[in-house]
């Protein structure tokens, strides 16, 4: 079997830690770190996937 790797944090790619961020803020960072995005429920994936379209709109919008 092989090694999970727990990603970086630090060095992502912009979209990469907004997800992470968003994960973090709605409590599921631990769960992600732990088990993967797999371990997410479909609601929970989509409820990180709409707050990313959410933030990217407002990031835009202020441009």
């Amino acid at each position: 079997m092989s090694k999970k790797k727990k990603p970086d944090l630090k060095h992502l790619e912009p979209e990469e830690q907004l997800k992470y961020e968003i994960a973090e803020e709605l409590g599921l960072l631990d769960k992600v770190l732990a088990d993967g995005w797999k371990a997410l429920s479909s609601k929970e994936t989509g409820r990180i996937g709409g707050l990313m379209t959410k933030k990217k709109k407002e990031l835009n919008k202020s441009r």
